[in-house]
């Protein structure tokens, strides 16, 4: 197996947190969040750069919207923008070359087996299943389809005319179940009281306008495209989606609730538990082998669990047990977590 290092994210592990209700009726989409159907549900905080508090916060508001029934995982998006501009019309295309808007799920919290959605402002999509993170070697599978994917764009302004009064552009989504439980727990989709670990990400390129279009802005230095800007809503301390681990924390409630989120306590071992893969992954590539000795990982850190570390040449497993001591929580060199 090659097995390439991990970087640790420089963050905190506070993960953002949503209460997701269940919605009062059909949503006919046409991309405006400004109907009925979107009253009951509260904003999401606005969104910050992917580093989180190492970077300034984004110049332009981006803040999200869910709702779920029997059928549907719903979500809307409110993008402010001034430059509103898309090119990619083929789905599967690779949206983020484009300003679009993303959404990222992993049902069961694992890490593996979770989805990626992308759009931009011409409703082009790009649906894929992710088998496991990049950094665990795994293939994107860009051949999966959300089948009865619904969703919409509205534009406040006009599309692809830089002499418009642009003010923003707003998305619906509709995901059903039926796709999304896939890979999820018991292959079904959420009760009430459930959570699972979702988070959004806007790509935002810096342009300028030639000839009466958009363009990227080219660094002079490079003959290429400043890098984009990555905003989202839970943030990562790294410029990395693909650590599932780090994504908010929507809790399904119906009108018994739960109305409030307190970040259970195994949560907290699975953190512990990711920090001991991060630091063995990296161990490995600088040493050659994994290492049993929890302190060398450590360096004089204190961890809130007593892990239990089993080592081959080429593979470990991590063992700590949950907080009420009924069962454990095992982590793998390919960074797959669960509960045995």
């Amino acid at each position: 197996m090659n097995l390439s290092g991990v970087p640790e994210p420089r963050i905190e592990y506070n993960p953002k947190h949503y209460i997701c209700r269940r919605a009062a009726g059909p949503l006919v989409l046409d991309g405006r969040l400004d109907k009925p159907f979107w009253q009951g549900a509260e904003w999401t905080e606005d969104f910050v750069d992917i580093e989180g508090d190492l970077r300034p916060r984004p110049a332009k508001q981006t803040r999200v919207k869910m709702l779920w029934d029997d059928e549907y995982f719903y979500f809307g998006a409110e993008l402010i923008e001034d430059q509103i501009w898309a090119t990619l019309t083929e789905r599967d295309s690779v949206i983020f070359y484009d300003n679009d808007f993303e959404i990222f799920i992993d049902p069961d919290g694992d890490t593996h087996q979770y989805y990626e959605f992308e759009m931009n402002a011409l409703n082009t999509v790009w649906d894929l299943l992710l088998v496991k993170p990049y950094r665990d070697g795994g293939p994107p599978v860009n051949g999966w389809d959300i089948s009865g994917l619904k969703t919409a764009v509205h534009i406040d302004g006009e599309l692809n005319c830089p002499d418009a009064e642009n003010r923003k552009w707003s998305v619906e989504v509709a995901i059903p179940w039926k796709i999304l439980k896939e890979c999820a727990p018991e292959v079904r989709s959420p009760l009430a009281g459930e959570f699972w670990r979702v988070n959004f990400s806007r790509v935002e390129w810096r342009t300028e306008v030639k000839d009466g279009k958009y363009s990227k802005v080219i660094n002079p230095d490079t003959g290429q495209p400043y890098p984009e800007d990555n905003w989202v809503w839970s943030p990562m301390g790294i410029i990395n989606m693909h650590y599932p681990e780090l994504w908010g924390y929507v809790v399904f409630a119906d009108a018994n609730g739960p109305d409030t989120f307190t970040l259970p306590q195994d949560e907290l071992i699975k953190w512990e538990l990711r920090k001991l893969y991060y630091r063995q992954r990296n161990y490995f590539e600088s040493n050659g082998q994994f290492t049993q000795d929890v302190e060398v990982l450590l360096g004089g850190e204190k961890l809130g669990i007593t892990p239990t570390m089993e080592t081959t040449r080429s593979l470990f497993q991590i063992t700590a047990p949950s907080a009420d001591g009924t069962a454990m929580y095992c982590i793998r060199e390919d960074g797959k977590l669960w509960k045995e």
